[in-house]
């Protein structure tokens, strides 16, 4: 409710048709009070422009209706600038650009004057904010020169979080939203360049996905939000202290969400130090006569869906329905045991999901490999874990992330001769850098992750363990048949134990037996229901644990998995921020990197030739784990591209 004042009974006589205002006598002054949700936005820009609203912001007013971000600018500022809310539409979503002194918007309201129906406005300088107004019309010869952009807001879906039954902290606490820079630069064009500003809301977790869901259709209103989880990966150091609006204090239980904002416009006029022009003042929008039934809305019929996939620091991401159901239909399918050794027991879903969704996120990863079980040949590596390894790697590589293979420091010839064959063969396109790690003293495994031993830079963002010897309860390595090969294993052990200490650097182990490093997650079930389990389980514990009946098909399905994640509208928008133009293009790019019938062939032939055994008989066949490569291996491997391709 709402309750001022109108010292004129010409002004009131403005807005007396409105029937939601209640207008009383007292003395030479006129008092009325009504809800201002409920108002109709003509009502609304009449109480603005008439200067007698004592509120400061617009949040709530005139619920179900459209309101708009204002950037006023010089004209011949006003192409590059409409380039640059093309470029970033996340948070510069462009309902309508006026002609140069235009101060009317028909598509989107009657009546209205932007010179007047602004809450507030700032006016800047040469870059510089010099001061707030109420009103334009001093500047009216300045303005006929200058061009009006109208942007979406937040402010626009609130009624349909609200109708979806999620609270807003904001309404309930009677102030702005909170609002912040961010470290993420937008797409610049020309003179406009800025960081992302976001709007933060605090989003109680079991109401994340119908908060996700409710503005996501919302295209011209920011859309679905862009981070989910701590406000640290987004360079936001702390909540309490907004760059915009007010601090909004969060429930216990609530999760902070983040929106691109249309402050954002703000921030790249204040950049492109222009000697005049006119923004919003943050929180005070114009309220248009648009719904929001009648907005823009993705024509997508895609549902989006939200996952955890880190808690230090906490960390959402979302992908579509139909990519959800595409891995785990591809966890489904690497989850048979042929070798019947009880490898169902040990599978738990979502898995493979949640470890490609935070290698999606990742900027840097390492993959470690290695299982040296023929302790009685030479080389004792067997030809399970190389293949998927670099299926992995391939993929990661188009997707431009930075990725490094680890392993012994006796195999570093023999895989570095796997790699320069895996490129000569076209399985990979460039060369995979080949470390190794030995621990000689107590802090190794945090100078080798960390640069200079400092957690707060971490070189890795992910370490993937396929088919890697994994470190028993008693300190040593065994092989299925319960022999111990510690002799022949680095400690590798130590860089995934080590991860856990450091934020924001996740771990996957990917195995077929339970003794594969990251299995220590499933260790249970392995000592019940895997033989010789009791001995050779795996003590070291992943973050996430693909089981799969040969390693390397876990391998195929992570490059499988990435390559529907970026594919994905959904979650192509979410990893870019809502900054920058769809990366689909770069699809056909990512297809060619994927695993296929003809890659696995060659680069088996290849291990073959360097002595690389089959894991189960030792056989120098076409085989991996025993099963021949044709019909067993050539058939998984077309069965995982059905799902995508």
């Amino acid at each position: 409710m709402f309750k001022t004042t109108i010292a004129s009974l010409g002004i009131a006589s403005t807005i007396m048709a409105s029937p939601e205002l209640k207008i009383t006598s007292m003395d030479e002054e006129m008092v009325f009070t009504g809800s201002l949700k409920s108002l109709l936005p003509l009502t609304v820009r009449r109480l603005i422009r008439f200067n007698i609203l004592n509120i400061s912001n617009t949040s709530g007013m005139a619920e179900g209706y459209k309101q708009a971000n204002v950037v006023i600018l010089h004209k011949s500022l006003a192409d590059d600038f409409e380039k640059f809310c093309h470029a970033n539409d996340g948070p510069l979503p462009l309902l309508y650009r006026s002609k140069p002194g235009e101060w009317k918007c028909p598509s989107l309201s009657s009546n209205c004057d932007i010179r007047t129906d602004c809450l507030l406005y700032r006016i800047y300088e040469y870059g510089a904010c010099t001061g707030t107004l109420t009103s334009l019309k001093d500047y009216f010869d300045q303005l006929k020169d200058m061009v009006t952009f109208y942007l979406g807001c937040s402010f626009s879906f609130e009624k349909a979080v609200h109708k979806v039954g999620v609270p807003l902290r904001n309404f309930e606490q009677k102030c702005n939203i909170s609002m912040y820079k961010t470290d993420i630069p937008c797409c610049g064009v020309a003179s406009f360049c800025c960081n992302l500003v976001v709007t933060m809301r605090p989003i109680p977790e079991d109401k994340l996905e119908a908060v996700v869901g409710a503005t996501y259709p919302l295209k011209d209103s920011h859309g679905a939000p862009i981070h989910i989880g701590n406000p640290g990966l987004l360079g936001i150091q702390n909540l309490s202290s907004p760059d915009y609006g007010d601090p909004v204090q969060p429930h216990p239980g609530d999760v902070p969400v983040f929106w691109a904002c249309g402050v954002t416009g703000v921030e790249a006029v204040s950049n492109c130090k222009s000697p005049l022009a006119f923004t919003h003042s943050p929180g005070c929008m114009f309220v248009t006569d648009l719904k929001n039934e009648d907005a823009a809305v993705h024509n997508s019929k895609e549902i989006p869906k939200v996952h955890c996939i880190s808690q230090n620091p906490l960390h959402y991401s979302i992908a579509s329905e139909t990519a959800v159901q595409k891995i785990r239909e591809l966890e489904s399918l690497i989850g048979v045991d042929p070798g019947d050794r009880g490898v169902k027991h040990l599978c738990c879903q979502d898995e493979l999901l949640k470890t490609c969704l935070s290698l999606s996120h990742a900027r840097s990863v390492l993959i470690t490999t290695g299982f040296p079980t023929h302790f009685n040949h030479e080389p004792p590596e067997e030809n399970d874990g190389p293949p998927g390894a670099i299926a992995m790697a391939a993929m990661l590589q188009s997707l431009e992330k930075h990725v490094v293979i680890v392993t012994d420091q006796r195999a570093m010839s023999l895989n570095k001769k796997i790699i320069e064959d895996a490129v000569q063969q076209g399985v990979l396109k460039t060369p995979v850098p080949l470390l190794s790690y030995q621990g000689d003293a107590a802090e190794s495994a945090l100078m080798f992750l960390c640069e200079n031993g400092n957690l707060e830079r971490p070189r890795f963002d992910h370490l993937i363990a396929i088919e890697r010897a994994g470190m028993a309860a008693d300190g040593n390595y065994y092989n299925a048949r319960k022999v111990n090969i510690k002799h022949l294993v680095d400690p590798i052990d130590e860089l995934f134990l080590a991860a856990h200490t450091i934020p924001g650097v996740t771990t996957t182990g990917i195995g077929d037996g339970g003794n594969e490093l990251g299995m220590g997650k499933v260790k249970e079930a392995v000592r019940k229901h895997i033989k010789n389990g009791d001995v050779i389980a795996c003590d070291v514990e992943a973050d996430f644990a693909i089981v799969a009946g040969v390693s390397n098909w876990g391998g195929y399905a992570v490059a499988c998995a990435l390559y529907i994640l970026n594919t994905c509208e959904i979650h192509d928008r979410y990893l870019r921020k809502a900054i920058g133009f769809p990366r689909l293009s770069k699809k056909a790019n990512w297809a060619s990197a994927l695993p296929s019938i003809t890659k696995e062939e060659k680069l088996l032939k290849t291990l073959i030739q360097h002595g690389v055994r089959s894991g189960v008989t030792a056989s120098l066949e076409m085989e991996v784990d025993g099963l021949p490569f044709y019909n067993i291996h050539s058939l998984m491997i077309e069965k995982l591209l059905e799902q995508i391709l």
